[in-house]
């Protein structure tokens, strides 16, 4: 009796452990199946999850608009016209010409920063040129030799002693070089190096906060696309004032940023925590203009050696000078932050600074290897010569004019507008040290946008910020007014290649690197938030097309048709355009310069100086669901 009860006792507790061994595996199975895209669960498509979707795509129903499908990256059902949508709509009607501009410019061109001020604004107190717009764009695109020139080999910026440079790090050495490598040693770029630069590396500083949005994105993707990358590096400051985490959790816990993490790698952006300074060490003056009244007899030094000089600036017992900030002045309204950064970066690290809503469209290195490149914008066609923008702005480091116009905000009570500034340094007969170039330089529409646009309109016309994210047809007229070019080459619909290849993590190869690392192991991928967006690999899209979602383009059936528009004559001659932050509907302006980035990183064409990119794959844009 006591026999069979040991029995039974031994086979319950047999079938338990079975049991829970069952439960574990099924447990660890799913566990594994969420990590592992590879091994992702499919829909009824066949899609797999990646980096930015939580799930598989579905397809849910066909009714008389077309086929319903639910992209897991996206709370929305999308309804696809298989006649007519992004992946099988074309670029666009025309050919394109990528390599419009020609060869870059040698590494060490120089622009002529009073001469393209001149040209377009014309005298310093008649601005009879100012709102010409349109011939300011024609120079600007038509006579690079006239504006443009090498400086004789002894006065080059690449054979100056990299150890007096004016940049930090500007030999790729702490600038402990004795001299730049030349242009025949200079190693090119690759998936993992950024490559050497015969010459100095120039500093781009911009600022954010919070989460990145398509705007961070399509500003990244306009500078890796335009400018001399060896020669260059991007820094994004990200409020860490507000939050301590700010670089970590873009670093680990940005969707959207994760696909420049190996941009961040290889060295081409680096990522900066911004914390308000409480000193900010500034040179001592050495003109009698610098509004900073010193005083005629210092204090006496306090324990630690430092003496008060002036009003908010002390001397160290080095001789070196700061502008001492108080705890009140460290916390101003948050939206003026902003405005402080560009002054305090570019003071301390100097460069050029950018407004995260700005798109570039030709190299910047030429307006800013000049002796003096100190410059920004004037603000819209305001007629004030002290009426500046600095959405764009360069200041050479740790000089006078940084320092007095950092200290001027400090003094107005922390106030950096660039217009209060602005007319500061007028009045005090500083303003002609700071160049102000006109609006078609960076931002050629909003001459036009206030009304105040005199002469032609420009190419394209466009009248107001939002026209150049439409895509229908008809959706604003008169947009070629002013174009003198010849007949844009129209192509053949049905054989035109309606998409780039899709390089995303999960359909590249994993070991596509020259080091043979796979992508994964060398940038972490961040957690994963579901996005409003959602994009598809080459995999996806053929399973679309074997479920009949996607079938033959038919050009009547759509409402974004491909139209004339190519990147080419977007405001050629302007170094950047401004944009908002909307989302671009298919074939408009600016989904024709998202078609150019994604075909330039993914291999199938080239930029607008010919060159092919040597980096790491880059995830294209995603689609907003309104739009397929």
């Amino acid at each position: 009796m006591a026999e069979g009860r040991n029995r039974k006792s031994f086979f319950t507790l047999l079938r338990n452990l079975f049991c829970a061994a069952l439960l574990y595996t099924a447990i660890f199975g799913v566990i594994s199946l969420a990590r592992n895209p590879k091994l992702a669960a499919k829909g009824k498509l066949g899609i797999p999850a990646f980096l930015d979707k939580t799930g598989p795509a579905e397809l849910i129903k066909t009714t008389k608009a077309g086929l319903k499908v639910k992209f897991a990256s996206s709370s929305k059902t999308v309804t696809i016209n298989p006649h007519a949508n992004v992946f099988n709509r074309p670029v666009s009607a025309v050919k394109a010409k990528d390599d419009y501009l020609g060869p870059r410019p040698h590494v060490d061109t120089e622009a002529d920063l009073h001469l393209l001020v001149e040209k377009c604004r014309g005298t310093y107190m008649g601005i009879e040129k100012m709102r010409n717009v349109f011939d300011c764009l024609q120079f600007f695109a038509n006579d690079e030799s006239e504006y443009y020139h090498l400086p004789e080999e002894t006065t080059r910026a690449s054979t100056q002693d990299p150890r007096n440079a004016e940049y930090n790090n500007a030999d790729g050495h702490d600038n402990t070089l004795a001299k730049y490598v030349t242009v025949s040693d200079a190693l090119p770029a690759n998936k993992t190096t950024i490559g050497t630069c015969p010459g100095p590396i120039l500093p781009y500083h911009t600022y954010w906060t919070g989460p990145a949005t398509w705007r961070v994105e399509a500003f990244v993707k306009s500078y890796l696309h335009t400018q001399n990358l060896a020669c260059s590096r991007l820094f994004i400051w990200l409020d860490s004032d507000r939050n301590p985490n700010a670089v970590r959790d873009m670093l680990n816990k940005d969707a959207l940023f994760a696909r420049f993490l190996p941009l961040v790698e290889r060295g081409d952006i680096v990522l900066m925590a911004w914390k308000f300074p409480s000193r900010i060490p500034i040179p001592k003056a050495n003109d009698t203009i610098d509004g900073v009244d010193y005083y005629k007899t210092p204090s006496k030094p306090n324990t630690k050696g430092e003496k008060a000089v002036a009003d908010g600036i002390i001397e160290d017992k080095d001789g070196q000078q700061w502008l001492v900030l108080t705890p009140k002045q460290m916390t101003f309204l948050p939206v003026a932050v902003s405005d402080a950064v560009r002054f305090v970066v570019l003071h301390i690290y100097g460069g050029s600074y950018y407004d995260m809503d700005v798109l570039m469209l030709r190299d910047m290195r030429p307006l800013l290897l000049p002796q003096e490149h100190s410059f920004a914008e004037r603000w819209a066609a305001h007629p004030h010569p002290g009426d500046y923008n600095t959405a764009i702005m360069s200041l050479t480091a740790n000089s006078s004019l940084s320092s007095y116009l950092l200290r001027g905000g400090v003094r107005m009570g922390m106030n950096f507008h660039p217009r209060v500034l602005g007319r500061m340094a007028w009045k005090d007969g500083r303003d002609q040290e700071f160049l102000m170039l006109e609006t078609a330089a960076f931002d050629p529409i909003w001459t036009e946008f206030n009304w105040d646009r005199e002469g032609r309109c420009t190419v394209p016309c466009l009248r107001d910020y939002g026209a150049a994210f439409k895509g229908k047809q008809g959706a604003f007229k008169d947009e070629w007014e002013s174009y003198d070019g010849p007949q844009l080459e129209k192509i053949d619909l049905a054989t035109a290649q309606v998409k780039e290849l899709r390089l995303r993590d999960g359909s590249t190869n994993e070991r596509d690197r020259e080091d043979n690392t796979p992508i994964s192991a060398a940038a972490p991928k961040p957690a994963v938030e579901p996005l409003e967006s959602f994009s598809a690999t080459t995999d996806e899209e053929a399973e679309l097309r074997k479920a009949g979602v996607v079938s033959d383009y038919i050009y009547e059936e759509d409402k974004f048709a491909p139209n004339n528009r190519t990147l080419e004559n977007f405001f050629r001659g302007a170094w950047t355009y401004h944009i908002h932050n909307q989302h671009p509907e298919p074939s408009s302006w600016i989904s024709i310069l998202e078609h150019a980035h994604d075909g330039f990183f993914a291999g199938t064409r080239t930029n607008m100086y010919g060159e092919k990119w040597h980096g790491p794959p880059l995830m294209p844009y995603n689609y907003w669901p309104e739009f397929v």
